[in-house]
Formats: structure tokens, C-alpha cells, sequence
């Protein structure tokens, strides 16, 4: 139930025994998450655990990698133009919803995954092959398999290989990880809470909306099926601080006088609040369990019916790394 757009928001809305127990509910995960990624930033000052090649490098040992960089720049372009159009539909008022905000987003990842797999491409191409010719021909009479010499020079240690993602690619790595999440999220809601909600009341599912709340999660999955990301646990932190943005930016428009909620369930003058702020913020573990447990269950699935193709992303490599 919204309010209307002439009731007032006043100093007793906010003062509802329901508005204290919802804002509990948003500032002790918000203070939980906040210290852990500070405790892990002071442990990775110093070490890097996150090497550059993995931003870029595709997981299959015969894939270059300039396919995965088409594909990013073909997902980004797709998306800006769904974005576009949806502005172009509604407006800047399109941007008061999770749903855009998770969408740009995902295309933000892709954007920053498009320039860093072209860099990547660049680096790759200028790279002489080294003195690793023998290796090399043992490594494919064990696999059976001709390894492209990008690929193979690059999976076995090539020196640019070390190299710390920086800034950029631990940005790309935050948003890989919290965009992955928050779609998850949004389209869930969407399809089995909103659309129940809005059907027979004037509510019209058009192409362009089915797209904007189905490719967001398509392209990543697509996405997550080619690179060598990591995927921990740990970016479930940036997923909770994404969805507190929102909800304390929704807030703050309230507070400013705004009478309108964009979603039903965010609506603080009803008892059931304080459930519905819970239940939002419980679906979250198992939105972003989802797509942990899909590239864990990509990982071992494909490192056994392919194994002479697939890389195991991130633990394999890096391992054979270390050892090489």
C-alpha cells in the first residue's frame, strides 16, 4: 500500500514505533558489513590476492581471450541501448527503482570489463613467447590438447601474469560480485512478488521491462560461463552495502517530503513493516547463494566433462602458478 501523493510525511510518521525497528534492521547489517571489509582491506595492504590476468583471461585453455572482451563490448552496447530506451519511456523517474540502479550497474561491470580485456588483449599481443617451448610440449602431450600460445604462455606464467589487479580491477571484482547478487535479487521480485502484486491493476508487462529485468542476470550468467573471476563469499558485503544505498536513498527522499514509495514492501506506515524489511533482508543470503553455487557448480562440472578444455577458474590457475 502506497501513500497517496497529498498525505503528508511529517515528524510522527517518522517517530512509528515500525520506522525504529526498520531502520535497526538496515543499520546493524550495514554496521556488520562496514567492519569486516575494513579488517579484510588492512589484511590485503599487505598482499594482493587478486592477479591482473584473472580480469581478463578466459577460463578455456583454447579460447582467446579477445572473444571474451566481443562479448563484454557486446553485452555493455546491448544494455546501453535497453537503458536508453527505458529513459527515453520514462524518464530520469526510471532511476528511482533498484531494478535501474542494479542494471547500470551491471553494465558498469561490463564497461570496465570491456576496457580491462582490451588491455589485456593489447598486452597479450605485444608479449614475445618465452623459452618455455618444451614445457609447452610436454604440457600438451599430457592433455591431448594443441593450447593456443596466448593461452598456454599465460595460464602457464608469463611474468605479466603477477601483476596486481589495481584499483580498476579490484573496482571490476566489487561490482562483478555485488551486481551478480542485486540482479539475482531483482529479478526474483520482480517475477514472483511484483508481477502477482501489480496484475489487474492496470500494470502492462511489455518487452522492454520483461528484457530489463531478465538480461541483466542472463548476461552475467553468460559472462561467469567465459572469465576466470573469482567468486567468495566475501563480496556478499558489498551486496548488503548495495541495498542499504538504495533503501537509505529512498529514505532520505521521503524525509525531504517525497510521499511516494517505488515498491509496496518499502512502505513504513504499516505494522507489517518490520517483516517486510526482514524478509528482504533475509533474501539476500540465498540470492547470492544462488550464483556462488552456480560457478562453484561451473567449476566442477566443467573441470570433469572437460577437462582437457576447461581451466578451473581462479584456484586451478593460480595453484599452477605458484608451482610453475
Amino acid at each position: 500500500m502506497t501513500k497517496s501523493a497529498g498525505e503528508d510525511v511529517g515528524i510522527d510518521y517518522w517517530m512509528k514505533w515500525q520506522v525504529m525497528v526498520c531502520g535497526l534492521i538496515i543499520a546493524i547489517p550495514a554496521a556488520i558489513v562496514i567492519n569486516i571489509i575494513k579488517s579484510r582491506n588492512r589484511n590485503l595492504k599487505k598482499s594482493q590476492n587478486l592477479n591482473n590476468y584473472l580480469l581478463w583471461l578466459p577460463s578455456w585453455r583454447n579460447l582467446h581471450p579477445k572473444w571474451l572482451l566481443l562479448y563484454r563490448a557486446f553485452a555493455f552496447l546491448s544494455m546501453a541501448f535497453l537503458l536508453y530506451q527505458i529513459l527515453l519511456f520514462a524518464g530520469l523517474f526510471a532511476l528511482y527503482f533498484y531494478t535501474q540502479w542494479t542494471f547500470v550497474l551491471v553494465m558498469l561491470y561490463f564497461a570496465i570489463g570491456t576496457f580491462v580485456s582490451a588491455q589485456g588483449c593489447l598486452m597479450s599481443s605485444n608479449k614475445a613467447p618465452t623459452g618455455n617451448a618444451e614445457k609447452h610440449k610436454v604440457v600438451e602431450k599430457e592433455s591431448g590438447t594443441a593450447l593456443s600460445s596466448t593461452n598456454l604462455q599465460l595460464h602457464d606464467g608469463g611474468d605479466e601474469s603477477h601483476e596486481g589487479a589495481g584499483v580498476l580491477g579490484s573496482l571490476m571484482l566489487i561490482i562483478y560480485q555485488t551486481s551478480a547478487g542485486a540482479s539475482v535479487l531483482t529479478d526474483l521480485v520482480f517475477w514472483f512478488i511484483l508481477v502477482p502484486m501489480m496484475s489487474g491493476k492496470q500494470f502492462q508487462l511489455t518487452l522492454l521491462i520483461g528484457c530489463i529485468h531478465s538480461l541483466n542476470v542472463v548476461f552475467l550468467v553468460i559472462d561467469a560461463l567465459l572469465n576466470a573471476l573469482p567468486f567468495e563469499w566475501f563480496g556478499f558485503c558489498y551486496f548488503i552495502l548495495w541495498s542499504i544505498t538504495y533503501v537509505t536513498f529512498q529514505w532520505i527522499l521521503h524525509a525531504c517530503g517525497s510521499t511516494w514509495w517505488p515498491y509496496p514492501f518499502l512502505e513504513l506506515s504499516t505494522p507489517w513493516a518490520p517483516l517486510w524489511y526482514l524478509g528482504l533482508a533475509l533474501i539476500h543470503v540465498p540470492c547470492y547463494g544462488v550464483y556462488y553455487m552456480f560457478v562453484k557448480a561451473k567449476n566442477l562440472i566443467f573441470s570433469k566433462l572437460f577437462e582437457r578444455a576447461f581451466v578451473r577458474s581462479h584456484g586451478w590457475i593460480l595453484q599452477h602458478h605458484k608451482a610453475a
